[in-house]
């Protein structure tokens, strides 16, 4: 039976909440903290806060979680004047790495500069592995300078660039992967079912929302499937309330998507499920009934563990280590 990890952070006002948390299902429904709650990981290098995971497991059976590298609770206002704008011109162009071969005892965290300095933020990371290259592919979001384009005051549009890598050691030089034409994007999420690769990304408008796109090529060309829309144009609170999408695959071939609902003030912000029987059809319905977490888990990604992960991760005593303290 497979089992479940999801690494998220929470949506705190103090630090605590931008460190690496993790969660289990033994089903990719039910949802579980993993160490009462508490962060198994804390950022010690960079803004000391990490958000927006994402975690792959390698082919040599190697674990790694890569992440945003930023800390608002400490840095939004004395730093970034409580502007997101300044967020994205002026943030970290380092992504933030660990990497373990048993999800419990992990090595020493690193910074990964995928930038020149001054790029601007780099965040929201995700990672696939390309068959046909036998490499990782890890994609972010970062501004690029777009005159023609408002919507930001500074002239920068968001798009998706990648990088490849075989051993998270050495990388190729970033490219874009995706761009869209009248917006910036964020928080891209890939996954790939029969050969083709899906592709979702937050788009700041023309829809304000989460879209679909697909290729043939794990690096793109991407087309945008408007058999996704329907369903997010009629979501509750409007679809611009809804981003950093997760998708997984259940056991019986269902897929489950999660949009991360940031509408709210506290307790309502968190995962909202979705379920669709292929990427290919490109339909979502909503699923709250089915799905339950324990408290809301803020953009993560769920990776796929066998029982024997699953119990280890379950019974390990992640504060009893000294990177925990």
């Amino acid at each position: 039976m497979r089992h479940y990890l999801f690494v998220h952070f929470k949506e705190k006002r103090t630090p605590d909440g931008e460190q690496v948390y993790f969660a289990l299902s033994a089903d990719g429904f039910h949802w579980e903290k993993v160490n009462n709650g508490y962060p198994v990981l804390y950022s010690m290098l960079g803004e000391k806060g990490v958000r927006d995971f994402t975690i792959q497991r390698s082919p040599d059976n190697k674990f790694y979680i890569l992440a945003t590298d930023l800390c608002l609770s400490y840095e939004m206002g004395p730093r970034y004047h409580r502007n997101w704008g300044e967020v994205q011109t002026y943030g970290s162009n380092n992504l933030m790495m660990w990497e373990s071969e048993d999800l419990c005892h992990w090595a020493p965290q690193r910074a990964l500069p995928l930038g020149p300095e001054g790029s601007g933020c780099h965040w929201a990371p995700d990672m696939i592995f390309d068959k046909e290259n036998g490499d990782f592919i890890l994609t972010w979001s970062q501004p690029k300078p777009d005159p023609d384009i408002s919507t930001y005051n500074n002239g920068l549009k968001m798009c998706i660039y990648y990088s490849r890598t075989k051993d998270f050691n050495t990388f190729t030089e970033p490219e874009i992967l995706y761009e869209k034409e009248d917006s910036g994007i964020i928080d891209s999420c890939m996954a790939e079912e029969d050969g083709i690769y899906y592709l979702f990304v937050k788009s700041d408008r023309h829809p304000c929302g989460v879209i679909m796109l697909r290729s043939e090529n794990a690096a793109g060309p991407f087309e945008r499937m408007h058999e996704f829309d329907p369903g997010m144009a009629s979501l509750e609170g409007g679809s611009g309330s809804y981003e950093a999408p997760c998708i997984y695959r259940l056991e019986d071939g269902r897929w489950c998507l999660n949009l991360d609902y940031f509408g709210v003030r506290g307790k309502g912000q968190g995962y909202v499920p979705f379920m669709a029987d292929s990427l290919k059809c490109g339909v979502f319905k909503r699923c709250d009934a089915d799905v339950s977490f324990p408290y809301g888990f803020k953009h993560g990604t769920v990776l796929p563990l066998t029982e024997e992960e699953y119990a280890r991760v379950k019974a390990f005593d992640y504060d009893g280590e000294q990177y925990a303290k």
